[in-house]
């Protein structure tokens, strides 16, 4: 393809950022521009210099923090010394994926947007703001601001007079090609799986470890509304160390039925094998699936089969359908004019790309194996705070899983794919094996054995602090103060006689807060309300460090709203110089956050 080069960097964490970065690729490719689609972190960031053309697509998650895959790129591109005229070859633009409803909204993309103009760079447009809660979703935004971009890259790089922009109903090429094999080799099997249980080095998501299961409890009620589990792996041999705060990812796979209804839907023979081989030379392989892999191994654990699928789902769709009326629907939900009615048909009651798959039977039969790989995203794995610490349980990690289902106006209810497929193991039937890593969380807790902590962790958001009170009382560190919530003492109450063995002991404060058992609710930030003079006394004069953990929607807010509230009536501040406090606590590591949405 001709110059000039376009890259087009992306930090995703749910792997929208990516979706749309593959997009921009795509759209690039159309009007004849060479374009690489690389994640920030894998890209060596010196070279950026070097670069004419760039285009950053991310995220902002949790309290304003860089996706995981940027985190090493954001903290080079903040250095103080890089020359305010590093980057005055670049023209770039910036496009932001965030949730108006949290107080950082975009923050990510707006502060890179003004490190690269402080460091020379030249901006295309504004930077792109998109809104997950627009009923429109990001698209409402990114819609016309691509329209502008192309237009501003179309003046700087005209296309060359001999080609024409390739219209969107032709397919561009798929990534890569699947040389089906005539026989199945022996080395085509599960047991093929990149993971192994005796790693040389620390299991990474390259190479994760296969953690034996060794229970499986459900640990609310039988009549609570939801099924939470404490799940305990056996990790002896493997190499891994973890301290309070870190977190495990856990790579789950497809449920066995949805398997063979995709197979089947897709006429694809879930027993036969194939090599990968990548179209372009700069294009790797995923280094996930084995070579040789059988189309079992695929679906079962590398597509994401039960995702919500994407506007870029039904683009590539509605190009590959043989069928004039649904080819004629998928257009309709992959326009710009039709993202009302695919909000309707999929991203509200998250209708899945297997069931979609299922409404457009003639598409799905003649979908070339190819695309595969272009049309359905990998399967993701998900975090998980430790609940355990190494102190108190040596060789084994635990982990408390709610068990997501949900019922929207369709018929089967909405699962989540990790939690349910964990909570479907039974290793008392037989020997489980779990594939998992460990990296480091954003919760780091003081060495120091006088420095107490307070700790606020409703629900399942009391995991990690499980694992910091182990870890502590067996370091002998005395001043943990933990503030517990809840719906019902006997239902949802986590952890309750290990809690109040700590409390007899001496080595904790407990305070808790459930939710349901009085006519007005009370939660967590009306029991730090109430002893507003004790958590003064403790941050102020014992310079304790505060943590907070849980859902990140509305919690975060009431909690910091409660602790300026304190910091005016116990401290005697202003209304500014209790925010001021907060601000200085956050910078000084003293409140940490660990939220998900």
């Amino acid at each position: 393809m001709p110059s000039p080069r376009l890259l087009v960097l992306f930090g995703s964490q749910t792997g929208t950022a990516e979706d749309v970065s593959e997009r921009l690729g795509r759209e690039a490719r159309r009007r004849r521009l060479a374009c690489r689609v690389q994640a920030l972190d894998s890209y060596p960031v010196v070279n950026l210099i070097n670069e004419p053309l760039v285009i950053f697509v991310c995220a902002t998650t949790g309290q304003g923090d860089p996706p995981d895959n940027m985190k090493n790129f954001w903290r080079f591109i903040f250095r103080k010394h890089l020359p305010s005229t590093s980057l005055c070859q670049m023209d770039f633009a910036v496009l932001g994926l965030g949730d108006s409803s949290y107080a950082k909204f975009n923050f990510v993309a707006k502060k890179l947007h003004r490190r690269l103009l402080q460091l020379g760079g030249t901006a295309l447009l504004p930077v792109c703001l998109g809104d997950e809660q627009h009923e429109l979703g990001p698209d409402a935004a990114m819609d016309p601001w691509l329209h502008d971009l192309w237009e501003k890259v179309r003046v700087l790089h005209p296309m060359p007079l001999s080609l024409s922009v390739i219209p969107p109903g032709v397919p561009l090429p798929s990534k890569f090609t699947m040389q089906f094999l005539p026989e199945t080799p022996r080395t085509c099997s599960e047991e093929q799986c990149v993971a192994r249980t005796d790693p040389q080095s620390p299991p990474s998501e390259l190479q994760p470890f296969l953690a034996p299961m060794v229970t499986n409890q459900r640990v609310t009620g039988p009549s609570h509304f939801q099924d939470v589990r404490l799940i305990e792996f056996d990790i002896a041999g493997s190499g891994i160390s973890f301290a309070a705060g870190d977190v495990v990812l856990i790579q789950p796979q497809n449920a066995a039925s949805h398997v063979q209804q995709f197979c089947q839907v897709l006429g694809l023979d879930p027993e036969q094998c194939f090599t990968l081989q990548p179209r372009e030379p700069d294009v790797p392989c995923p280094t996930r699936l084995p070579q040789p892999c059988s189309v079992r191994h695929l679906v079962s654990q590398y597509l994401d089969i039960v995702s919500v699928p994407r506007r870029s789902f039904f683009e590539l769709l509605a190009c590959l359908s043989p069928s004039e009326l649904e080819r004629d629907k998928l257009l309709e939900l992959s326009s710009a004019a039709g993202q009302e009615e695919l909000s309707q048909y999929c991203s509200r009651p998250r209708r899945t790309a297997l069931e979609v798959l299922c409404d457009f039977p003639c598409t799905a039969a003649a979908i070339p194996p190819d695309y595969l790989l272009d049309l359905i995203p990998p399967i993701r794995p998900r975090a998980f705070s430790i609940a355990s610490s190494l102190l108190a349980h040596p060789s084994r990690l635990q982990i408390l899983v709610a068990v997501v289902q949900y019922q929207t106006r369709l018929r089967e209810p909405r699962r989540g794919l990790c939690s349910s497929w964990l909570a479907s193991l039974h290793p008392g039937q037989g020997p489980v094996q779990v594939p998992l890593w460990v990296r480091p969380g954003g919760l780091t807790f003081p060495e120091t054995a006088d420095t107490p902590v307070i700790m606020v962790g409703p629900g399942t958001g009391v995991a990690p602090f499980r694992a910091a009170i182990q870890e502590r009382v067996a370091q002998s560190k005395a001043g943990n103060f933990l503030f517990f919530g809840c719906r019902w003492r006997d239902q949802d109450f986590y952890w309750e006689a290990e809690w109040k063995e700590l409390e007899k002991k001496g080595c904790l404060t407990l305070v808790t807060a459930f939710s349901r058992e009085q006519k007005q609710k009370v939660y967590v930030q009306h029991r730090l309300r109430e002893l507003g003079p004790l958590v003064w006394e403790l941050l102020d004069r014992r310079g304790a460090y505060f943590y907070l953990a849980g859902n990140a929607k509305y919690m975060p807010a009431d909690v910091s709203e409660a602790l300026t509230s304190i910091f005016q009536e116990e401290g005697g501040l202003s209304g500014p110089d209790a925010a001021a406090y907060l601000a200085r606590l956050q910078r000084t590591l003293r409140f940490q956050t660990e939220t998900w949405a």
